[in-house]
């Protein structure tokens, strides 16, 4: 089967940019995605994203699949441990509606303690992630749900609007480290792998996951999707030069927010950029060089949907555009 190609949307932007024009520039790059012949499209969650300035993803979702037609939408991610369940049933149930059955779910546990403390949560987070969870899937099921956690309670409750997929939108869990993609393999649909890591830590993770499915008597997973960060240009040299100022902005922020970590011991982002960027945790490059690198992607961990982010904070429409009409032009043929 051919792998599927998706966009996923960088909403975050520094803090002088108009944001009326962020959300413009993100509706623009889905139509181009859908004349290009892209089959899906994502977007993230952060809340108070300084230094940068982020759109929310529900409403951003909602508005951008006017222009995503047939294109599958995605929420990549979810921050699921900070919200009510009820509110995520109830907005993934109506997103589903919205795209006529053609929505995902993807969640995430969350690792910022700006968040985590604006949202008033414990230290402790991992069981009141499982718990949202369970209720969350429940709840999109169909069923009457009696249950009660950190900032909900239920008893005996329905959704109020049902998805069209049945039994559900398919549930992908995002995982860094090692404890959270057996956890990802356990509970969900998918593992949703991270777009920060090196392709060897990947692929050796990708190995404890295939393992704790059989383990747990689980079929494999229908899709082994991944976000990836991509820049496309007429060279090596160029590309590289054209994204790395933006790339190597975004990163030092994932590190100041803590992303670091929660990342494999053996793959810490605390590196210098030349060193970061080895490895394949960056697909940047020429058209050969990039459908090289995603070729080696869906050959070691058998990936079936890539979510390609072609723009990181401060980068200009144009040079994303560029980047996105090389890759359908030039990269998707020499992969697909």
């Amino acid at each position: 089967m051919a792998p599927r190609f998706g966009i996923f949307l960088s909403a975050q932007h520094p803090a002088e940019r108009s944001a009326s024009q962020i959300a413009r520039d993100c509706c623009e790059q889905v139509r181009l995605a859908r004349e290009l012949g892209f089959d899906d499209v994502s977007a993230g969650q952060h809340f108070l994203s300084q230094p940068y300035q982020m759109l929310q993803l529900v409403p951003l979702l909602a508005r951008i699949a006017a222009d995503a037609g047939e294109m599958r939408v995605c929420s990549g991610i979810v921050l699921l441990t900070l919200l009510n369940p009820v509110e995520v049933a109830e907005n993934a149930a109506t997103l589903d509606a919205i795209t006529d059955g053609r929505f995902v779910l993807g969640l995430g546990l969350g690792y910022r303690q700006e968040e985590n403390d604006a949202f008033g949560l414990p230290a402790r987070r991992l069981s009141i992630f499982e718990q949202k969870l369970d209720v969350v899937r429940r709840l999109l099921e169909g069923e009457v749900v009696s249950a009660e956690g950190h900032g909900f309670k239920l008893e005996g409750q329905q959704l109020g609007i049902r998805p069209v997929q049945s039994p559900r939108p398919p549930i992908w869990l995002a995982a860094n480290n090692d404890k959270a993609v057996l956890r990802a393999a356990r509970l969900a649909d998918a593992w949703l792998l991270s777009p920060h890591t090196n392709l060897a830590e990947l692929e050796r993770q990708r190995g404890l996951y295939v393992a704790e499915r059989e383990r747990c008597g689980l079929a494999p997973a229908a899709e082994v999707p991944i976000i990836k960060e991509l820049y496309v240009g007429a060279d090596d040299a160029s590309a590289m030069q054209a994204a790395r100022p933006y790339l190597e902005g975004k990163y030092e922020a994932y590190v100041q927010w803590g992303q670091s970590e929660v990342m494999p011991p053996a793959d810490t982002l605390r590196r210098e950029f030349d060193e970061l960027a080895g490895g394949g945790r960056f697909i940047v490059g020429s058209p050969e060089t990039c459908a090289l690198q995603v070729r080696e992607h869906i050959e070691r961990l058998g990936v079936t949907s890539l979510f390609f982010r072609f723009q990181w904070p401060g980068m200009p429409q144009e040079l994303v555009l560029a980047s996105m009409r090389r890759a359908a032009a030039e990269v998707f043929p020499l992969v697909r």
